[in-house]
């Protein structure tokens, strides 16, 4: 005897129930449906060693044709299926197959999407609306859907009819990862949506900038360190010099940035500054000055610490000269005094010395020539200067 039919048997969570006969036309399963697969032969013929077959390939195996249960219906639960039996006859017993039918399973509705509006980035006190939005299938449109909100392994909202989460002003501590559900209200399906960053922007405070040291010499190393007390991360730092940018570095956990260089010349010299930022805001930091000196400048005397090494030098020399002149002059005053002299009548206060002279006229002569000059007032120009001496020579 001929299998003429396989039935699949439907048994939906409404109770509704297919027959499916090899040559009909595909029908349509909503996921969440009960759906339970029977292989029947014509007439109620007795069936035995039940194959049953989902895209060619083998799925169970039924010594006496018992009902395969295949659970709720998925959409992965779609495809082509068939079944193979023995049909035992009077004498004899017959292998068939049922053909192909083909099942096709529906999405109850979409799955939700989850929204914040009017951004999932938002500075802090700002208010945000979590939506949780979906749309249920033509067929199901009668149907109420349920909506839960989630955070992190909290639930925030369950099951209520509205799909909206509002927060009145946003906290530092609302960042994070938020989901939804979505199901019908006494259905079998439920579906959750992917997660959605919050971001809650803390605007950054002034930073604070730190040189160490804030005197140095050419060559030595400096480090600039700048710090906010509060704001979100990522934070980025540039670091100035007299307004012009030097460096710049990415905090993405937040904390302090530095920079260290050397001091190459004297141009490093100048107002240093440091500058933070995040998404919501920026600031700088109050300006720090940085003095650089020469170190040969540092190095070479000065005017006491060149004197220092020549003063000895400088006695000692000043002291041959005196000896010098005192053995020239002393066997001159061996000769005897100096010879009295008549002076003009002039004041001796109004009397000013210009010029002294001490002669030897030779070797074998004891005689010395001394000379002196005064200027006289022209009150007594009437008096002159006489040239005196042991052996008058000239008159000056």
């Amino acid at each position: 005897m001929l299998l003429w039919m396989v039935a699949l048997l439907f048994v939906p969570c409404v109770g509704k129930v297919v027959w499916l006969s090899p040559q009909a036309q595909p029908y349509l399963v909503f996921e969440g449906d009960i759906l339970i697969l029977q292989c029947r032969g014509r007439k109620n013929a007795a069936l035995s060693q039940v194959k049953f077959y989902r895209d060619e390939k083998l799925l169970h195996f039924s010594k006496d044709n018992q009902p395969l249960f295949l659970g709720t219906a998925t959409a992965n639960s779609s495809g082509r299926y068939n079944c193979t039996g023995r049909v035992k006859y009077a004498r004899n017993t017959d292998s068939w197959d049922s053909g192909t039918a083909m099942v096709q399973v529906q999405e109850w509705f979409l799955p939700p999407v989850l929204t914040a509006l009017p951004s999932h980035e938002l500075c802090k006190g700002s208010p945000v609306t979590l939506r949780c939005q979906t749309k249920l299938h033509s067929q199901k449109s009668a149907w109420r859907l349920l909506f839960s909100f989630h955070k992190e392994g909290r639930t925030l909202q369950n099951r209520s009819r509205h799909p909206e989460l509002h927060i009145p002003a946003a906290k530092e501590g609302d960042a994070g990862l938020y989901w939804c559900k979505a199901s019908p209200k006494g259905g079998q399906v439920q579906k959750r949506s992917p997660q959605l960053e919050l971001r809650v922007w803390a605007p950054v405070s002034r930073p604070l900038l730190t040189l160490r040291p804030t005197s140095l010499v050419v060559g030595e190393e400096v480090e600039l360190l700048c710090e906010v007390q509060r704001g979100s991360p990522p934070i980025l730092y540039s670091f100035h010099l007299n307004g012009d940018i030097l460096r710049n570095h990415v905090a993405p956990h937040g904390g302090p940035a530095s920079c260290l260089f050397r001091v190459m010349s004297e141009q490093h010299a100048g107002n240093y500054s440091c500058e933070a930022g995040n998404r919501v805001s920026r600031e700088t930091s109050e300006p720090v000055t940085l003095s650089v000196d020469d170190p040969q400048v540092l190095s070479g005397p000065t005017s006491s610490n060149w004197l220092v090494p020549w003063l000895p030098a400088s006695l000692l020399a000043m002291t041959v000269i005196a000896a010098a002149l005192l053995g020239y002059f002393r066997p001159w005053r061996k000769n005897g005094p100096l010879p009295a002299q008549n002076l003009p009548s002039a004041p001796v206060e109004e009397q000013h010395q210009l010029y002294v002279n001490v002669h030897r006229q030779n070797e074998n002569s004891e005689g010395v020539i001394y000379s002196e000059i005064h200027t006289i007032p022209r009150e007594h120009e009437g008096h002159f200067c006489h040239l005196c001496g042991e052996t008058p020579t000239a008159q000056q």
